[in-house]
Formats: C-alpha cells, sequence, structure tokens
C-alpha cells in the first residue's frame, strides 16, 4: 500500500499465473501425445536430463549459461513456495498517511474542514459538535469544534448536521447487472454446463462495468463502499472484488474498472480476496441437486484442493531442503518434481485454505448454515460471513459456539419471498446481538426491492424492532468494513481513514434521513443545486430537523406477557366501552370535526371515549370529561393509557399477494399461477374472490402496521397482460370467508402493460390494440360480462405501467373510453406526463415513489431526492388524485407491507404534503380511487406516531357490517401470530 508497507509488487509474487494448457480443448489422440511430449515442461525435463546425464558422465563442471537455466526456474519455483501462505497485512490506521486511491492530477484539490457536525464515528456518537478535517483522500483528524486549525483549508459549517462515514454494503450485484440493463447485460453468475455448479476459478473483475449508472444512485444514498459478488446460482461463485461508488475516478475520467476498485493503487500481492459461496435453494433450483448433493460436491471439490495443496507443501519442502545445494541437485529436483504444483481450477480454493480469501456465503435455513459450518470445521478454512442468513436469529447459540467471530449480513424485513425465508423475525438483529453475533445489513442489489441506495433504511428499521442505535448504525458501518477486512480504511470517520463522509438531512436512524452530500476519497459526489431542489436543503445550511433526541427515533413498545394479557382482555371484554387516555394526535376525519387533532401544551394531551362501539368524543380531558364520566359507570369498561397515542384510520392497502399466495414464489402456496388469462375472452378471467384466504406471516405483519383491509389480485409466475379481478378482504383474522372475511368481492380488473402485455401478446402495441378491443367489445357484444363492468366504468381498470410512452397511450384510451375508470399503477416515468393525468382525471396509485430504473423500459423513471424530485412531488403539483401502495410486480411478497404509513410519512416529507395527506394516501384517498365501500369507520390506536418507524399497534377497531360498531378485533398484534378465523361470528 503507498505510504505505508514496504512491500513492492516485485518482493512479493503474484497468484500462481493462469496457465492456457490448464483450459480444456479438443483435439485428436496423436496430436494431444504430440502436445504432451512437446510442451514445455516435458522438454525442459528432457534438456535438464540429458545435460545432468552428460555433465556426471563427463565429470565436467556445470556451464554458465546452463547453470542460469537452473537458477531461474529454481528461483522461481521457491519465490512461489516462500509467498504461498503469504496474507495481505492490515496497517494500523493511525500510520496511514496517504489514500492509495488519491492522484495528483485527479484527486482532491484542497484541504476540507466540516464544523460544527453531529457525528457518528462508526462505533458511537460524539456528545459534542466535532471538525472534520480531511485531504488528499484522507481524514487528517476529528476534534471538537472550535479545537482544529483551519489554515489554507475551505472550511463549511454544518450547524449540527448528522454525519456518519461512507456506508459500507458487503454484498451486492450492481456493476455486474448494470441498471437500466438488460438480460444480455447481465455477468451476475457463470451458469453453464462446462463449468457446472463449482466455478471459483471465476472473477467478478472480468465483468465489472465501470459505467454502471445504478453507481451513482448508490452513492446518493450515502453507500460509498459495496462488495461486488457473483450471483448465489453456484455452490461456488467465484472471487468478487471491492469497489468505491464514484463513477471515472481516474485521471482521464474514463470507465475503467481499475480505478473503481476500493484496492487502486495498491500491488496485486497486497490486495484481499473474497470468495462467493451458496447453499439451499438457489444451486438445488439451478443444478438439480438436493443438499445433500450438494454439500457432497463441495467436500469434492475441497478434497482435491487440499491433496493440491499438500502437494505443493511436499514440494516446498523437498526444494527448500536442495536451496543452498549445488546447481546439479537443483536441477535433479526440477527434473524429478517438475514445476511448483498448480491447477487453476482449484487456486482459488486453496488460497482459502490457506486464509487468504475471505469467504462469504449465502445462506438461509439453520441446516444449511450448520452444514457449512460442518464442511469448514472438516477442512479447516474461516468462514467471515453468512449472507442473507434469514433464520440465523433460530440458532444464534450454535453460531456463538461454532463461529463466534462470524458476521452475519442480512435484511431487516425482507423475507417470505421462498420457502427459506419463511421463518424470519424482525427482531433478528436484536436477537443475534444479543448472542454477541455481529450483525451487518447489506443490500442484494439490484432488483427494486433491495435497492442499495437505501441501505441505511434497513439499519433505521432495525433500531425500530431493538436493535441499539449505534449498533444499528454499526451494521451498515463498521461491522460489514470488518467483515470484508476494510476496516483499516472505511467503515470509520476517524483520522487515517478514507475521507468517504456523509452529511444527512436528518438523524440517520430516522424514516427519510437522506444524504445531502457524499464525499468519496474527499471529492463531494452530488450536486448541490439538485440536492437542494429535490430536498429544499442544503448541507452548508441552518438545519432545520429535530435533534437526536426527537420523537421520530422510535423503538417498538412491547408490553411484558403479563401486562398485555391484561390490556387486551380489559378492552376486547369493554363491549365497545373504552377511555383512551395518553393522546398526541387524531386523524379521524370521518368521526371528529377536524381533520387532525394536535394535543399542546395548554390543552395537554387528548383522549378518544368510545360507548357501546362509538367513538362519542375525541379531544381534550375538558372536551371529553362528561362522556368519559358516563363509559366509566359502565359494567366492563376498559381504560386504555397511553404516553404518546396516536389515532389512525385502518388502512386499506393494495397489495402484491395477500390472501392469495402466502409464499411469493411458491404457486403451491396459494391460489397457483394465474397466467394464462385472454382479454379476448371474458371468460378466461380469474377472480381472486374464488381462492381467497384470510391470514398468513403477511397478514401478522399487516396488523402490525394497522393494515384493516386488503386488496389483492390473483399472482401470475412473470409477467401477464391480464392478472384478474382483486377482491377485499379483513386482515384481522377473525371472520371467515362465510362469515364477513370479504368485504368486496369485485374491486378491479388488473392489466399489465409493458412486459406484460409483451409476454402473452408478442408486442406492447398489439396489447394496446386488444386493450381498446376489449373495452370496444365490454361496450358491444360483451357488456355482460366482466368487460362490460369495466368499460362502463362500474369496475375499475388498474393498468401498470410505468414508461411514459406507456402511460400516453392509457390517456389516449381514456379518452377515447371516457366512461371507464382507468387508474395508473406504478408510474415510475409520471412526472412527464402529470399534467395530462390531470386533465385526464386517471388517479395514480404510486408504488415507485423511491424507484429504480432496473429496465430500459424504465431508464428515464424518477429515482427521488437528492438526484431528482420526488414522483409525488410532480403528481401533487399537477394536481393528480393518487395514493400509496408497496407494490413490486416481479416479486409478489408483501414483506413490507407493515411499513406502509412510514412509508407515506416518507413520501409526503419530499412532496410538501402534510400528515394528514399522507395518513390519507394509504387510507382515503385508496377508497376513493378503487371505489371502496367508504361507510367503513375502521380505527387503530397506535403508541407512537405510526408515520415513523417504531410505532406500536395498541388495539385495532374494526367496523361490524351488520351493526356498524366498532369492536376491538386486534390487540397489541404480534409478528408472527397466526390466528385462525372461525366459522362463524363471535
Amino acid at each position: 500500500m503507498k505510504g505505508n508497507t514496504t512491500a513492492s509488487a516485485s518482493s512479493l509474487s503474484l497468484p500462481p499465473p493462469y496457465e492456457a494448457s490448464a483450459y480444456p480443448t479438443e483435439r485428436t489422440r496423436g496430436r494431444t501425445l504430440l502436445r504432451s511430449w512437446a510442451s514445455p515442461r516435458t522438454l525442459l525435463s528432457l534438456a535438464l536430463t540429458l545435460c545432468v546425464f552428460w555433465l556426471c558422465m563427463t565429470n565436467r563442471p556445470v556451464p554458465h549459461t546452463f547453470a542460469g537455466v537452473v537458477d531461474d526456474q529454481f528461483a522461481k519455483a521457491l519465490k512461489q513456495c516462500q509467498t504461498r501462505q503469504h496474507v495481505p497485512t492490515k496497517p494500523d490506521p493511525a500510520s496511514r498517511t496517504a489514500n492509495p486511491r488519491w492522484g495528483a492530477e485527479y484527486g482532491q484539490k484542497r484541504r476540507v474542514v466540516l464544523k460544527n457536525a453531529t457525528v457518528f464515528d462508526g462505533e458511537r456518537f460524539f456528545e459534542h459538535a466535532m471538525d472534520i478535517t480531511f485531504a488528499k483522500g484522507l481524514i487528517e483528524s476529528i476534534k471538537p469544534s472550535g479545537q482544529s486549525h483551519h489554515e489554507n483549508a475551505v472550511v463549511y459549517n454544518l450547524y449540527g448536521r448528522y454525519v456518519t462515514p461512507g456506508l459500507v454494503d458487503m454484498h451486492s450485484h450492481h456493476m455486474i447487472a448494470p441498471w437500466p440493463g438488460t438480460g444480455m447485460a447481465d455477468d451476475s453468475a457463470e451458469v453453464h454446463a462446462d463449468t457446472k455448479a463449482v466455478t471459483g476459478q471465476m472473477r467478478i473483475m472480468d465483468a465489472l462495468k465501470a459505467y454502471d449508472e445504478g453507481t451513482t444512485l448508490i452513492a446518493s444514498g450515502g453507500v460509498t463502499t459495496s462488495l461486488i459478488i457473483p450471483g448465489s446460482a453456484n455452490l461456488i461463485g467465484g472471487e468478487g472484488a471491492p469497489v468505491k461508488n464514484a463513477l471515472y475516478s481516474g485521471a482521464n475520467a474514463e470507465p475503467v474498472v481499475e480505478e473503481v476498485l476500493l484496492e487502486r493503487g495498491i500491488p496485486q500481492s497486497e490486495r484481499r480476496r473474497y470468495m462467493k459461496m451458496a447453499l439451499g435453494e438457489n444451486p438445488k433450483a439451478v443444478w438439480g441437486y438436493s443438499r445433500l448433493g450438494n454439500a457432497w460436491h463441495l467436500r469434492e471439490h475441497f478434497q482435491k484442493a487440499k491433496e493440491l495443496m499438500q502437494s505443493q507443501d511436499d514440494y516446498c519442502v523437498g526444494l527448500e531442503a536442495v536451496q543452498k545445494k549445488t546447481t546439479e541437485a537443483q536441477s535433479l529436483f526440477l527434473i524429478d518434481n517438475g514445476r511448483f504444483p498448480f491447477n487453476l481450477e482449484l487456486e482459488s480454493i486453496i488460497a482459502l485454505l490457506r486464509g487468504q480469501v475471505s469467504l462469504h456465503n449465502h445462506n438461509y435455513e439453520p441446516e444449511d448454515l450448520e452444514t457449512m459450518i460442518r464442511i469448514s470445521e472438516e477442512f479447516g478454512y474461516r468462514i467471515s460471513g453468512f449472507h442473507h442468513a434469514i433464520e440465523a436469529w433460530q440458532v444464534a447459540g450454535m453460531l456463538q459456539e461454532r463461529v463466534p467471530n462470524i458476521t452475519i449480513a442480512t435484511f431487516a424485513e425482507f423475507s417470505l419471498y421462498k420457502h427459506e425465508s419463511y421463518w424470519p423475525s424482525l427482531y433478528a438483529g436484536h436477537i443475534l446481538d444479543q448472542s454477541g453475533i455481529k450483525v451487518a445489513y447489506k443490500s442484494d442489489h439490484v432488483a427494486t426491492f433491495t435497492n442499495a441506495k437505501y441501505l441505511l433504511s434497513q439499519a433505521a428499521v432495525a433500531h425500530a424492532f431493538h436493535l441499539p442505535a449505534e449498533k444499528a448504525l454499526q451494521a451498515v458501518t463498521s461491522v460489514p468494513a470488518a467483515a470484508i477486512e476494510q476496516d483499516h480504511r472505511v467503515g470509520y470517520c476517524k483520522a487515517g481513514y478514507d475521507a468517504d463522509i456523509v452529511v444527512w438531512d436528518d438523524h440517520p436512524l430516522n424514516r427519510g434521513a437522506t444524504a445531502l452530500q457524499v464525499f468519496i476519497d474527499g471529492i463531494a459526489q452530488l450536486n448541490d443545486t439538485m440536492v437542494e431542489k429535490s430536498t429544499g436543503s442544503l448541507w452548508n445550511s441552518v438545519s432545520t430537523t429535530r435533534s437526536a433526541k426527537g420523537t421520530e427515533i422510535q423503538v417498538k413498545y412491547e408490553p411484558e406477557e403479563r401486562v398485555r394479557d391484561g390490556i387486551c382482555q380489559r378492552v376486547t371484554g369493554a363491549n365497545g366501552n373504552i377511555v383512551i387516555s395518553g393522546i398526541t394526535r387524531v386523524f379521524l376525519d370521518k368521526h371528529t370535526k377536524s381533520t387532525v387533532l394536535n394535543a399542546s401544551e395548554e390543552s395537554g394531551k387528548l383522549e378518544m371515549v368510545l360507548k357501546d362501539g362509538e367513538i362519542v368524543c375525541a379531544g381534550t380531558l375538558k372536551e371529553c370529561q362528561n362522556h368519559r364520566d358516563e363509559v366509566e359507570t359502565r359494567h366492563g369498561y376498559a381504560a386504555l393509557e397511553l404516553s404518546n397515542g396516536h389515532i389512525a384510520p385502518g388502512i386499506s392497502a393494495l397489495t402484491n399477494s395477500l390472501g392469495v399466495r402466502e409464499i411469493a414464489t411458491d404457486p403451491d402456496t396459494g391460489d397457483g399461477n394465474a397466467s394464462g388469462q385472454d382479454i379476448a375472452d371474458p371468460e378466461s378471467v380469474t377472480y381472486a374472490k374464488y381462492a381467497a384466504s384470510l391470514d398468513g406471516k403477511s397478514f401478522a405483519r399487516a396488523r402490525l402496521g394497522g393494515i384493516t383491509r386488503a386488496i389483492t389480485a390473483p399472482v401470475s409466475d412473470g409477467p401477464a397482460f391480464v392478472q384478474g379481478v382483486s377482491v377485499e378482504i379483513l386482515t384481522s383474522g377473525k371472520r371467515s370467508l362465510l362469515h364477513g372475511g370479504i368485504v368486496q368481492e369485485d374491486v378491479a380488473l388488473h392489466v399489465q402493460l409493458g412486459v406484460g402485455a409483451i409476454s402473452d401478446e408478442g408486442t406492447g402495441s398489439n396489447g394496446i390494440k386488444k386493450l381498446r378491443k376489449m373495452l370496444s367489445d365490454g361496450l358491444g357484444k360483451n357488456n355482460e360480462t366482466v368487460y362490460g363492468r369495466v368499460a362502463s366504468g362500474h369496475l375499475p381498470l388498474l393498468v401498470y405501467a410505468e414508461n411514459k410512452y406507456e402511460v400516453e397511450q392509457l390517456i389516449w384510451v381514456k379518452k377515447d373510453f371516457p366512461d371507464t375508470k382507468v387508474v395508473l399503477v406504478g408510474a415510475m416515468e409520471a412526472p412527464f406526463v402529470a399534467k395530462d393525468l390531470a386533465a385526464a382525471g386517471i388517479p395514480v396509485i404510486l408504488t415507485r415513489d423511491r424507484g429504480a430504473p432496473t429496465s430500459f423500459r424504465t431508464k428515464d423513471g424518477f429515482v427521488g431526492p437528492p438526484l431528482t424530485r420526488s414522483i409525488a412531488s410532480y403528481l401533487k403539483e399537477a394536481g393528480v388524485t393518487f395514493g400509496l401502495a408497496l407494490i413490486e410486480t416481479d416479486m409478489p411478497a408483501d414483506f413490507k407491507i407493515h411499513d406502509l404509513l412510514p412509508e407515506a410519512g416518507w413520501t409526503a416529507k419530499y412532496a410538501n404534503l402534510t400528515d394528514s395527506e399522507a395518513v390519507k394516501l394509504v387510507t382515503s384517498n385508496i377508497e376513493e380511487i378503487l371505489n371502496l365501500n367508504q361507510e367503513s369507520n375502521d380505527v387503530v390506536v397506535y403508541e407512537g406516531d405510526p408515520l415513523h418507524y417504531g410505532a406500536t399497534v395498541a388495539i385495532t377497531l374494526v367496523s361490524n357490517d351488520e351493526t356498524g360498531k366498532l369492536e376491538v378485533v386486534n390487540c397489541f398484534p404480534r409478528e408472527n401470530e397466526v390466528i385462525v378465523s372461525t366459522s362463524s361470528v363471535e
């Protein structure tokens, strides 16, 4: 490393060179024999044998030229032996005086001082304001404000804004599957019959695309360092490489792979190496092996590598024994033993066995974790990280005993999408941490739902589910830095570390915290003009955000079992007579005179009084006194005392698969595969009402988030033009299908333009043509079918579309069929046509306010602050009616459904919406857009602010369709609480 080590490229060897002869080639038997006899190794051995024999027979001294050949060959072998155990050193950060990525012609030009910063340094928050000084891409000092000297420096006052180290993502696939991308651009894994499931010889560096626009998007989220590793199709996927997320950062500002590498400027022998391996469903699905076969193939490969490694060690023992002997002795050794034993396909695994490669495993379930540990113990290699590991929380004790230094690189929420992710815990980070296991959060970028830009939000969610604040931030900074053995350079904001620094607009664990400036190697990455335009503020201006002790940073309230049981027994047995006190805000325009009621210093906290299942008062203690006094005289009345209570309507959520499929990628866990519907044939249309179920793990998460009603369409595996007719169901788990569980049998007909139309109709244009014909026939020969109801406007038409030209076609359709109630869903490129949408009266259900240009079709999509304005801000400005949903057309899992209100709060933050308008995005707006029964008066009582992470549902009140009264259906719901609906109304 420049400035930090005395090792040079010439003093340490590279890994054994790749040999062309290692690659299999086809040739005739005769040519093969000739080639083997004529190989350099054979000829060398033959020449040496003849020469030595002649010298010995004639008793002559060794000629100088011959000795030179022997010396050269012997020296090469000796060097390989001497360096076969070499492991790169990790210098003390305090000794670092230079960033090897820095160059005078393209690096940071002037010293920079960020003063008055609220700093998290990778371990802790400083109690006082700090000044950070950095030059030439390296942090020089971090001192209490006022103690640093600023000569010859550019000084910025941060006015107390939050600063963290650049985030570290230890599992990403950007640059090998670029955005926007096509199938041919994806090089995430080598899946081929020639190489099969074991491809340790692959190098991710050979596929990196140093022009991937997704990199800039990721950097805008504060992620400055990423480990790029192969995908998980193979048991052994190959070697990865860490990158800095700064494109065109070299001398010529070109898309050069070497220039994005974290270890640019470091000799090859001092660079760290990373191996990706996988067990479980992915290699099973690709190669057809069972878990037994997976383990066998790994063992087989490791055994081959171990045997070759032993051959290398035996070779080196013999070589070193003749090192100081005569040239004749050395030549005889070379004749007998040949070159240093080497096999290209095994080199990486041997390096792993020698401790020269850091191993990162894709694993989910306990048996796969244990199998990998068992194999590592058998062959003597170390595991650096288990990735994904969604079910690792179940075996935290075993992990602590068997692999105490392991890092679990997991997701905070992403789960329920396949069998091996079906037993998650939102408290996993907390549980693992309590057991002494290091936890990191990573992206698995490149899908929209694993967008690395939002890595920080995983730490925020983990904190809400009880992972301590500093541990949550360590999980995206110092912990992953250590797991990839780069914690001497990144992951900390301390002297001697690379100047990768992020300035945030809010506390980094608050919902919606956004980077206002990102420094990589000391160079600012964000355009201040666009940052101000998209966020409304600048990083070096006065901060208007609240302190770290503000009410937004919440941890879920979890009452003790005894307390919970007592509260729940009282409120469920109170016959609708409940007094709720300690309320801070009320969002109930259907039940109160005002849209929002707020507690104040003058009035104190609010309260809400229910009498016989009706809300009779919501207001101050004085305003509700008479009603409270009356209810308190009733037999069995219940009091619910909160500390920061919030009251909101029950959420109506448009979902991915709730009630139709339990595990997103497994059609056997629900209604099967709904593909094959024909837009020309109304009889082919599938109805979700005929397959609805009313509970499961996603339902439990829905109850955690205050969702009382869900709208779900049939699920297809892969893109489909016609997706079927959705149903509205209750989420409480207390009603059966026959007794009120289904609220509205037919909600809307769902169709998908773009990839859906192309998949079923061959072209998007053919899809539009057939959509028009469907509506025309619906007004004519098919007027008594579902298509007739759609064409006449009695059943909404929900159209999933992202591309601006597809949206324009949809507007055109609406103009020609004005009675049809067209609803746009998705809408990444809607800002281009927002005014036209408003003029046409087409409402939008926004699913990608934090979207990404994952495909060519969405290449012009708006990605949101700090790079663009939010989509919602354009819709609001144009006067478009819109709601919010968490829909993924390519991953029908409802793993994040409990975050719908915090997501609405995030949307409101950058769309200039009030908190009341944010709540409406997922309640009344959705009901209006979908023509739902708006007579429902569901109410959810929260402890905490539900527009931020960490609020807890205390009780859920759902209106009984027969009586119109509110009934308590859930009380302090739990994550994995499955409620079996009864056959009749209780």
